[in-house]
């Protein structure tokens, strides 16, 4: 069952080396456990995802252009991410005003190949019996 994506939700980047927080505006949001919901427009580089650390793509032109000067040596750079579009899911999703809610299943394509996906939400359901 899809889980709904909160501030503080931890992403990881296909190309990247570390995972990166995802920080969501807590204005007019709907809250879960006193966090912000996100929604697919909360994909702004350096504002909504942080860096994923170094970036490892060819694609990039900062990590190839390092690469040729390195001789062919896979070079990586530091990450600015650049997401190709919004959040994209595997099915219906809440709505929060008019906009879909990014939930743990959705993943955000960078213009640099990668893919990025959520890998914990920033909230979690604790079950007691």
């Amino acid at each position: 069952m899809p889980i709904p994506v909160v501030n503080g939700a931890q992403l990881m980047c296909s190309f990247g080396i570390s995972p990166a927080p995802l920080t969501v505006p807590p204005t007019k949001r709907t809250l879960i456990g006193k966090q912000p919901v996100a929604v697919i427009t909360d994909m702004l580089p350096l504002v909504n995802i942080g860096s994923f650390g170094m970036c490892n793509s060819l694609a990039n032109p900062q990590v190839a252009a390092a690469t040729s000067a390195a001789l062919g040596v896979l070079t990586p750079m530091p990450c600015v991410p650049a997401p190709a579009g919004p959040w994209v899911g595997a099915g219906p999703s809440p709505l929060v005003g008019s906009l879909p809610v990014v939930q743990n299943n959705c993943t955000l394509t960078c213009a640099w190949g990668g893919v990025i996906q959520v890998i914990a939400p920033g909230q979690f359901t604790t079950q007691t019996g």
